[in-house]
């Protein structure tokens, strides 16, 4: 094949080196716009698994870089006048131009042709070329000039960073969190050679324009950094090697590249014109020489140019999108880094570790398990109020809302069981509960309970409305207190435009073939175009559902319940209300966002009066419509959230979408604890997670960073009622209240997970 490769960065040689490996007949040209010695940047981070793929594929050039690497364990992190220091972590770093150096040298050595300084306009031009590939970086020019076809997506982001060097070696990853009368602004740093040391400089941008930063010259620029971070640099310069880039444009802000296709033709994008993932991980050159391994590998297998092509998209594809999941949760941290700066060092050192969850609580106890521990004892200690020298995983720590003292955690989510008749819980409903509340939880909510027939999902929607209802729910509350430690919360609702729909099981959503009852809602909108349109709520009405959930909370007393929680997520009346996409009142109860939430906030406040004081009161919202332009987002929900703090709620349960049939929600593993983070850090009131957490690491690593004080489990607890009793036995945690009449089965579970554990390390030894 005649290739011709457009870009000669680490994409582009190593590409070339990958197809001359497979076959030398290959004719391949790289054509970089740059010398041979001009790079921007300074040095690349890579990882084992990088390493490995490397050695398998060319020994030879791996060997070569292996030689010149810099390598280091551990962490350091200066935030408030200490160092943090976390090992294990096993980095290895390369100057930029080293590698760069090692690679054409190497690609000379298999007959790659290597032209500098050529600058190309259009792929076009190689008219003669059987295959162009299009790895001229970030800023590439084909992925631009065949836009329509590539559909690419740039998202700038707001951070400003400035991309420097020193001589002042940090024999460890240094993060530099430094205070400031304009803001805080924080530096990335590590030594990647004998005498050099990478430092990238980040602020917000408001920091960066209260500095000044964009009013200066380049010089000024860097002078003012070496003074920021003077104490640290001890007595060395910061370097730029972006010599052409002028006054505030050495700033920059990243830009997260994604294409909707990747191949044109013969044309086929590699490396950061493809896709981009944050330096804060260290990703980049690491996605580039996969690209290039994958693309030269399955040129060679397959027949076919265009076979090749479109399974090079879909393998990669794949990878790419998880390590850009995991770069960009790290890049939104670092976005967001003063949201944490009340921690304590600690604490932020231990959320910056976790901040692409790629790095679990487990892991970190691999690499550094003293250090794990300290963090256990310390969150022990700030949870019980007393000094504690034991570490304890960060599920089993106590927490407290105004006089419920819970044990641990971990909760059960509100989950919809359509199992009652007429509103009324019966057997099933006892058991169910039951059995969770047995199963280790310190936590149960109960299922969206509606405070009328009105207001209910589907026939079997349990429900708090007749006197009949008391006894049956008090039933089930006096087991939990009689025989567990768990405390049992009651969700009150209202399914609003949502309701008068089939059994879950039977049809989610779909109305009912007979039997429809009226539905009411903010605005006469429906759910979908196959539900019924609602009425649109009149003052009277709105009086009397606000009635109803007061009576309901009266109830919830009598029963005894231990926390009261309002439902106004999930696209049920309340949430119908705050949404914009279905309240388009024109009174005082639509519009703006303070004027959507008024009548929430009435039910609430309501409601509030009548709840003893002493017991808590949470509201579960959801923080995204996850619908586009004009509807909630996070931001908004840090409003609603502060909304429902003045209105005396004291926790606050963050789930998400489920408020337009169009949403188009992002799934992942946490995916909704974003949320709860935001409000938690920005608001300063309780949160609670809840969003496809089911594994032990996501419950201590969300408690352990800060950001939930409550892990909400709904599937889990589903197919393992005891699973927090389970968590607790994997974690080898003893200090558990089981049920006694089931401790011979404590002690059953614990003898096999020894055993277990035992076999597994002689396997690894």
């Amino acid at each position: 094949m005649n290739i011709v490769c457009i870009g000669g960065g680490p994409a582009g040689l190593y590409f070339g080196i990958s197809m001359k490996l497979r076959d030398p007949a290959h004719q391949l040209t790289v054509i970089e716009r740059n010398g041979p010695d001009d790079t921007f940047g300074w040095g690349v981070v890579f990882s084992d698994q990088t390493l490995e793929n490397l050695q398998r594929n060319d020994p030879v050039s791996a060997r070569e870089v292996a030689q010149s690497f810099a390598r280091w364990d551990d962490i350091d992190v200066h935030f408030k006048g200490e160092v943090i220091t976390s090992g294990g972590h096993g980095f290895v770093g390369i100057g930029r131009r080293k590698l760069l150096h090692l690679l054409q040298a190497r690609a000379r050595q298999l007959g790659v042709k290597l032209c500098f300084q050529t600058d190309v306009e259009d792929a076009a031009a190689f008219k003669d070329a059987d295959l162009v590939i299009a790895a001229d970086g970030i800023n590439s020019r084909v992925r631009e000039r065949y836009a329509e076809h590539f559909k690419p997506d740039v998202d700038v982001r707001p951070n400003k960073y400035i991309w420097l060097g020193t001589h002042r070696l940090f024999e460890a990853f240094t993060f530099i969190f430094e205070h400031t009368e304009h803001g805080w602004i924080w530096a990335h740093a590590y030594r990647f050679d004998s005498d050099t040391s990478t430092f990238i400089v980040e602020c917000q941008e408001s920091a960066w324009k209260g500095f000044g930063f964009d009013r200066m010259s380049q010089e000024e620029n860097i002078a003012a950094c070496e003074r920021l971070f003077a104490k640290y640099l001890g007595g060395q310069r910061l370097l730029s090697n972006a010599q052409h880039l002028r006054g505030s444009a050495a700033w920059l802000n990243f830009r997260r590249v994604s294409c909707g296709k990747w191949h044109h033709r013969n044309i086929v994008l590699m490396g950061d014109a493809a896709h981009t993932a944050h330096f804060s991980i260290g990703s980049g050159t690491k996605l580039a020489l996969e690209d290039a391994i994958d693309l030269a590998r399955l040129l060679h297998e397959k027949a076919a140019l265009k076979g090749a092509l479109e399974e090079y998209e879909a393998v990669r594809r794949v990878e790419v999108l998880k390590l850009q999941s995991t770069a960009r949760n790290s890049m939104e941290w670092f976005e967001h880094a003063p949201r944490y700066v009340h921690f304590e060092p600690l604490q932020f050192a231990y959320a910056l570790l976790t901040r692409s969850q790629r790095v679990s609580h487990e892991n970190l106890r691999v690499r550094d398990k003293a250090w794990v521990e300290e963090v256990e004892r310390w969150l022990a200690q700030r949870s019980a109020g007393k000094r504690s020298k034991r570490a304890v995983p960060p599920m089993f720590t106590p927490f407290k809302l105004r006089e419920l003292s819970l044990w641990n955690r971990v909760a059960v989510s509100p989950m919809s069981m359509y199992s009652a008749k007429d509103g009324t819980p019966n057997d099933f409903h006892l058991v169910h509960y039951g059995a969770r509340a047995q199963g280790g939880a310190a936590l149960i909510f109960t299922e969206m309970t509606d405070v009328s027939r009105q207001g209910r999902i589907t026939p079997g929607c349990a429900g708090l409305y007749k006197d009949a209802h008391v006894p049956a729910w008090k039933r089930i509350v006096d087991f939990v207190h009689d025989h567990t430690p768990a405390k049992i919360a009651l969700q009150l609702g209202h399914a609003g435009p949502k309701g008068s729909t089939k059994l879950e099981w039977e049809g989610a959503n779909e109305p009912l073939e007979d039997g429809n009852w009226e539905l009411l809602a903010p605005s006469p909108i429906p759910w979908s175009p196959a539900n019924q349109v609602p009425k649109a709520m009149t003052r009277r009405d709105m009086a009397r559902v606000k009635a109803q959930f007061v009576r309901a909370a009266e109830m919830a007393i009598e029963c005894d319940f231990d926390l009261l929680e309002l439902h106004c997520a999930h696209g049920y009346l309340l949430s119908a209300f705050i949404t914009p996409l279905t309240n388009r009142r024109g009174d005082e109860y639509g519009g703006s966002l303070a004027n959507r939430l008024r009548y929430p906030l009435e039910v609430f406040c309501a409601m509030r009066a009548v709840w003893p004081g002493e017991k808590p009161m949470s509201v579960r919202i959801s923080a995204s419509d996850w619908a586009g332009e004009s509807a909630i987002t996070g931001d908004d929900a840090v409003e609603i959230a502060r909304a429902f703090k003045a209105a005396g709620a004291d926790v606050i349960d963050v789930s998400a979408g489920q408020t337009s049939a169009r949403a188009m929600p992002v799934y992942g593993r946490m995916f909704q604890t974003p949320f709860a983070d935001q409000i938690r850090n920005e608001v300063g009131i309780a949160t609670m997670a809840v969003g496809n957490i089911f594994e032990i690491d996501h419950v201590n690593g969300i408690i352990a960073s800060g950001r939930a004080d409550l892990c909400l489990l709904a599937r889990p607890h589903l197919w393992d009622p005891y699973w927090t009793l389970h968590a607790a036995t994997q974690q080898g945690y003893k200090d558990v209240p089981w049920p006694p009449q089931y401790l011979s089965g404590k002690q059953q579970l614990e003898r096999i997970t020894e055993r277990a554990a035992q076999q597994q390390m002689a396997i690894n030894i």
